[in-house]
C-alpha cells in the first residue's frame, strides 16, 4: 500500500496529489509543486494557516486529476505530528471522497529541519494508520480504504529509503491488529476466542507459542489471576510469546492487561463506564501486537510476551469482597474492590515472568485506573518506573511516536495505604486519592530486583470520537511506542 516514488508530475497521470503547505514559509524546491502552491494561495480561501484545505481540478502542466492543498500552519509549529496528522486527515478526506489512489509531494527536508527518514516515515505513519477501517460488522461497506498511496521523493533518495516504508508497513499493521481486537465487541472476544486469535496470528510468524489452560493456572498456582475469572463462565489462560535472536544476551518481557469484558464483578460498575470495558484488554492487545511486528521485523532483541486473559463477571461463583486470595509469588491479598482486577492478573503473570524467564527489563502495559485518567487525560500514558533510564526511553519514544507519555512518581511512604489487617496486602488503596499510583506501588512488589516500568494507558487506549490518524474505538497505543524502544533500553 504504501510505495515512495520518483515520478515526472509532468508525464505520469496521477488521481490524486496532496501537498503540505505552510502559512510563512515554502517547504518545497520543486518548481511544479511551488507553482501549484503559488496558484492556491492567490485564491480568498487559502493561505496555508493550520488544516485549511482547498482542491484544485486539471491544473496545467500537471497530470493530477486533483491537487489537494493542506495548509500546516507555520514552519516552526511543524514537526513530526503536524506531518502525521496531515497525512492522515488527507487520507481521510480522499476516502470520504470515494477517492482509491493518493500521492503526497514529501516536503524538502532542510526546509522544515528534519532529516528525510523522519519526514518519511512520520507521513507514511499517518497516512496507512488514517487509511484503516474497521467496519467488520456493518452489513454495508460504506467506506473503502485507499488501495495505494505514493510518496513522492528524488529517485537517489527513492532507491536508499524503500526498506523504509516496509518497516513503516510493518509497524502501523501490527497497531492496526491491536485496533481491530479492542474495537472487536467482548462476545467476539472471549477469552477462549482471544486466546486462539493471539496464537493463530503469532505461530505464523513463528513466534514460539505456550498456552497455560485453566488446570495448568491451577496446578501452578496462579491464585490471583484465577480469582478474577471466577465469576465467569469463560475459562482464563495465559498466553506466552517468545521471540528469541541467536547471540542476543538479554531479554525484554512485556505484559498486557487482558480482561476481555469487565463488569467489575461483584462490585460491578454503574453508569456508562461499563460501556466501553471491551477496550480492558487493550494491554494485551499491544504486547500480542508487538511481539508478532517484532517477529516480521526480525528485531535483534529477545522478547517474552506474557499476556494473562480472564473475563471479570459476577456470579454465585465470583471472588467476593473481603476474600483473601494467594498469588502465584506466595503473598496472599484481602480484596478491597473486585474492581480492581487488572492488577490482580497482572502481579501472577509479572511473577511467573520473572522467576521462569529472568529477563533484565520488564514492562507492563494496562488499562488499570480511572485516576491515571483523571491525572493526564485521554491522550497520555502515565508511566512508574524502579529505573530512571528506562523511563526516560519510554518518555523518548513517546514524543518521537506522539504515544505520549508523562512520569509519575513511586512514593514508598504511600505503600501504607494498601496495608491489610487480615493479608499481606490489599488489592485497594484505603483512599481514592492517589489511585494511580497505589495501583503501581502494588504491582511494584511482584517485579522484584527486575529494571520495571508500568505504564497505564487507561486514558489514550480508546477513543470515543475519532482523531486526525484513528478511527472512533481502539487505538493500538503502545505497539509503536514499543516498537521504537526495544532497540533503546537492551
Amino acid at each position: 500500500m504504501l510505495r515512495v516514488t520518483s515520478m515526472d508530475l509532468t508525464k505520469i497521470k496521477v488521481d490524486t496529489l496532496a501537498i503540505a503547505v505552510c502559512e510563512d514559509e515554502d517547504i518545497h524546491d520543486d518548481p511544479i509543486i511551488k507553482t501549484v502552491i503559488r496558484r492556491a494561495l492567490k485564491l480568498r480561501e487559502f493561505s496555508g494557516q493550520n488544516d485549511e484545505t482547498v482542491t484544485l481540478y486539471d491544473v496545467p502542466d500537471v497530470k493530477a486529476q486533483r491537487i489537494i492543498l493542506w495548509g500546516l500552519g507555520k514552519l516552526e509549529k511543524t514537526d513530526r505530528e503536524a506531518l502525521r496528522s496531515m497525512a492522515g486527515k488527507t487520507v481521510k478526506h480522499c476516502i470520504k471522497k470515494k477517492l482509491a489512489n493518493l500521492c503526497f509531494a514529501v516536503p524538502k527536508p532542510s526546509m522544515i529541519k528534519m532529516e528525510m527518514s523522519t519526514v518519511l516515515e512520520t507521513m507514511q505513519e499517518g497516512a496507512y494508520l488514517g487509511n484503516h477501517l474497521f467496519h467488520k460488522f456493518k452489513g454495508e461497506e460504506k467506506k473503502k480504504a485507499l488501495k495505494q498511496i505514493h510518496f513522492r521523493i528524488t529517485e537517489q533518495v527513492s532507491q536508499k529509503l524503500r526498506q523504509l516504508s516496509a518497516r513503516v508497513a510493518a509497524i502501523c499493521e501490527g497497531t492496526t491488529l491491536a485496533r481491530d481486537w479492542v474495537s472487536t465487541p467482548s462476545n467476539e472476544k472471549t477469552p477462549e476466542k482471544l486466546t486462539r486469535s493471539i496464537v493463530s496470528l503469532a505461530t505464523k510468524q513463528r513466534l514460539k507459542v505456550q498456552v497455560l489452560n485453566e488446570g495448568q493456572l491451577k496446578q501452578k498456582k496462579l491464585g490471583a489471576l484465577l480469582a478474577v475469572a471466577a465469576g465467569s463462565q469463560s475459562k482464563p489462560s495465559m498466553v506466552l510469546l517468545e521471540h528469541k535472536t541467536p547471540g542476543a544476551k538479554k531479554t525484554l518481557a512485556l505484559v498486557g492487561k487482558g480482561v476481555t469484558f469487565d463488569s467489575g464483578g461483584l462490585n460491578i460498575k454503574t453508569g456508562t463506564s461499563i460501556s466501553d470495558m471491551k477496550s480492558d484488554m487493550s494491554g494485551a492487545a499491544a504486547v500480542a501486537a508487538t511481539l508478532i511486528t517484532a517477529a516480521k521485523l526480525k528485531t535483534k532483541v529477545n522478547i517474552i510476551g506474557a499476556i494473562p486473559i480472564v473475563e471479570n463477571m459476577p456470579s454465585g461463583q465470583a471472588t467476593r469482597p473481603g476474600d483473601i486470595i494467594r498469588s502465584y509469588a506466595g503473598k496472599t491479598i484481602e480484596i478491597g474492590n473486585t474492581d480492581a482486577e487488572g492488577r490482580l492478573i497482572l502481579i501472577d503473570a509479572i511473577s511467573y515472568v520473572v522467576k521462569r524467564y529472568k529477563p533484565q527489563l520488564l514492562i507492563d502495559l494496562a488499562t488499570l485506573t480511572g485516576a491515571c485518567v483523571v491525572a493526564l487525560g485521554d491522550k497520555i500514558a502515565g508511566v512508574f518506573s524502579n529505573d530512571d533510564d528506562l523511563a526516560a526511553a519510554i518518555v523518548a519514544s513517546g514524543e518521537k511516536t506522539h504515544e505520549r507519555c508523562w512520569r509519575m512518581p513511586l512514593p514508598e511512604d504511600y505503600k501504607e495505604l494498601l496495608k491489610s489487617d487480615f493479608a499481606d496486602t490489599n488489592n485497594i488503596g484505603n483512599t481514592r486519592a492517589g489511585g494511580a499510583i497505589t495501583a503501581a506501588l502494588f504491582l511494584s512488589e511482584f517485579a522484584a530486583d527486575t529494571r520495571w516500568a508500568h505504564i497505564d494507558i487507561a486514558g489514550p487506549a480508546y477513543l470515543k470520537t475519532g482523531s486526525a490518524y484513528c478511527g472512533p474505538g481502539g487505538t493500538g497505543f503502545g505497539v509503536r511506542l514499543l516498537c521504537d524502544m526495544l532497540g533503546a533500553v537492551l
